[in-house]
């Protein structure tokens, strides 16, 4: 780890500290060089270490600046002069916090780390507060969702034990958290409402929203100036209203199929996340028994270790704890292989599912805006019949009809009203045209969207197990390799 700090004096994180520690942590190389000129976003800072290198320490005392590492999950400020746990807000997506060695001494600052509801490992070893009687007990309650305590799993023994004894201060908290939680959600309902009906009603629309009645119709004409014109020759009226009548008609179909068919993806999509969720349930489950019953033997191994007096024998029992350790990670690491490969099986199988589902809907839709398109040229035909026949017998004197002006001085020859009834023409299509384009796109979107989502979702599950898995095993493995035999002998 370098070292952002030579000097013992006490210090506070700014700016030029946290570029120096995002550029030092940071690709290097060319991958380095290129980060350096394009500029490094500390929002896709997901790890960052402020603690130590060869024991010259950072002097930290003030916790601060670090508000622009919103996508921040692993966060090291060991061996600093840190007293109190504050400022960091902004890290919502904390996971791991690293504060051993510093001066925390007051057991209050625990329920500061009450909202970071994604930690699941804290270190704290080495500051005051870890010597308190009660230091494992009230942290377990208060912090209920802890998996790691210094870099040692919680059981849900210990977990049960300190929820019982901290049962009525928890209880007061949670009541003041609520009435907290209340007030925010009290100044911000009135968006949140907002956002709610506006996602309800994408969903419930699916993609064809505005196809439950004449709206696409209505559309059509709303630029069409030669088309409102025409519409009041003599016979139009009547033709234009079986016109919309049949392609409302085929619109609500389009918009039913189109909720009937979402409700499918969102039984498709729930049953996949119930599948996966199952899956990883079931696999953490196998995994924590393992760490179970190695823990339990690690414990009886570490204690018949210090009662041995002969150096060859401990050496040995050193040796043979080695070994179970680096059992316990091929287990743990063939468990998440073993996950990995039923998931991306499963991620398959429902990609393939999704995929044909919404080819399914994009066909079928596609099938019933060519209805829409049929309809709108038999109009035309007989548009263009209506107004041929108009215009010979005005030439001949025989339209009984008085016509607007505006729709009069179209009828000066066959090549100006067969222009006006085309480009009406074409003004439909391009509106029908334009709102199947506007359904495939989205919706071929929205389904790239959510597979590359899940993909990427199930890399970024692996690596933080594979991350969680090293952290652990290697925390096992240098216990075991600072364990000195003066200690032991003594």
């Amino acid at each position: 780890m370098n070292r952002l700090c030579d000097s013992m004096e006490p210090r506070v994180m700014d700016d030029d500290m946290l570029k120096l520690a995002v550029g030092e942590q940071g690709p290097q190389e060319e991958a380095g060089q290129l980060a350096k000129q394009e500029g490094i976003l500390f929002k896709d800072v997901l790890s960052l270490q402020l603690d130590f290198r060869n024991l010259s320490f950072n002097n930290i005392e003030t916790i601060e600046g670090l508000d622009t590492l919103v996508n921040l999950e692993d966060l090291s400020l060991f061996n600093n002069r840190i007293s109190k746990i504050d400022s960091l807000d902004a890290l919502v997506k904390l996971q791991v916090l690293s504060l051993g060695n510093n001066q925390i001494d007051n057991m209050m600052n625990i329920v500061y780390l009450r909202r970071f509801k994604c930690l699941r490992t804290l270190s704290l070893s080495g500051n005051p507060i870890s010597e308190a009687e009660d230091y494992k007990m009230f942290i377990c309650a208060y912090l209920p969702d802890l998996v790691y305590l210094d870099f040692r799993r919680i059981d849900d023994h210990t977990k049960e034990l300190a929820e019982a004894k901290h049962q009525y201060s928890i209880d007061e908290l949670k009541h003041q958290e609520n009435l907290m939680q209340v007030r925010l959600q009290d100044e911000r309902a009135r968006q949140e409402e907002l956002e709610k009906h506006k996602v309800c009603f994408c969903l419930q629309t699916a993609f064809v929203e505005h196809l439950n009645g004449s709206f696409l119709f209505d559309s059509m004409y709303a630029e069409d100036s030669e088309g409102n014109k025409l519409s009041y020759l003599p016979g139009v009226s009547e033709l234009l209203e079986a016109y919309k009548d049949k392609f409302v008609i085929i619109c609500v179909n389009i918009f039913e199929y189109g909720l009937k068919q979402q409700e499918k993806r969102k039984v498709e999509l729930d049953t996949f996340s119930e599948c996966v969720h199952e899956a990883i349930q079931e696999n953490q489950e196998q995994g924590k028994r393992k760490i179970a019953q190695f823990e339990e033997k690690h414990l009886s191994s570490l204690s018949a270790i210090r009662e041995e007096s002969e150096l060859p024998n401990i050496e040995k029992m050193i040796l043979e704890c080695s070994a179970d350790v680096s059992e316990l990670f091929n287990e743990l690491m063939m468990l998440e292989m073993q996950l990995v490969e039923q998931l991306e099986e499963t991620i398959n199988m429902f990609e393939r599912n999704i995929v044909d589902m919404v080819g399914l809907f994009i066909e079928n839709v596609q099938s019933l805006m060519a209805q829409c398109r049929d309809l709108e040229n038999h109009h035309h035909e007989k548009l263009l019949e209506i107004s041929i026949s108009t215009l010979e017998k005005i030439v001949k004197g025989d339209l009984d009809e008085d016509l607007p002006d505006d729709l009069r001085a179209l009828f000066v020859d066959k090549d100006t009203i067969v222009n006006a009834v085309g480009a009406s023409h074409d003004i439909h299509l391009l509106k029908i045209d334009n709102r199947e384009d506007e359904l495939v796109t989205r919706i071929n979107s929205w389904c790239t969207r959510l597979v590359d989502k899940i993909h990427k979702d199930e890399i970024m599950r692996n690596r933080k197990r594979v991350k969680e898995i090293n952290q652990y095993i290697d925390h096992m493995q240098s216990e075991l390799d600072n364990l000195e035999y003066s200690d032991i002998l003594d």
